[in-house]
């Protein structure tokens, strides 16, 4: 199992969200994990966030979302062995105004959703949005945690 930390980024336009590089800094550590395997995210944040998740399954891609995600709680994204080994995140901080994104863009909307495909994101009637990539490395269980600092990490288990 593998754990990601996040920073979040200042609010910004999200036509802007383009030009954002998301710096990351990885240590891996090595240990045993129990035989459990999901795609996790905790916020370890002070305040409640809301989450969306991009993959690419076998009819395509799919975004979904919002999880909405209490402070210091963790919530299953994906049951089971992960398919894929890159998953895609974009999370807001609800009473901060701090998002979580990227450079890998694809559709969402203001209210819960399924979206399948990520072309034409605005002629369909939805957002465009930047979410940031995580590299499972095919691990079959995932963690992500979302962090007020500004250090990123990944911890194998």
């Amino acid at each position: 199992m593998k754990l990601t930390q996040l920073a979040p980024m200042p609010r910004l336009r999200k036509f802007a969200l383009g030009a954002l590089a998301l710096a990351w800094l990885a240590l891996v550590i090595g240990a045993v994990s129990p035989a459990r395997a999901d795609l996790r995210i905790c916020n370890m944040t002070g305040a409640r966030v809301g989450v969306a998740l991009g993959y690419r399954d076998a009819q395509g891609w799919m975004t979904e979302g919002w999880w909405n995600i209490d402070e210091r709680k963790c919530e299953t994204l994906l049951k089971g062995p992960l398919a894929g080994r890159f998953y895609y995140i974009y999370a807001l901080d609800y009473s901060g105004g701090g998002e979580w994104g990227g450079r890998s863009f694809l559709c969402t909307r203001d209210r819960e959703f399924s979206i399948r495909g990520i072309d034409n994101c605005l002629a369909r009637g939805y957002e465009r949005t930047g979410f940031f990539e995580v590299d499972t490395g095919q691990q079959k269980s995932w963690t992500i945690q979302l962090t007020d600092s500004n250090r990123a990490a990944e911890v194998r288990r």
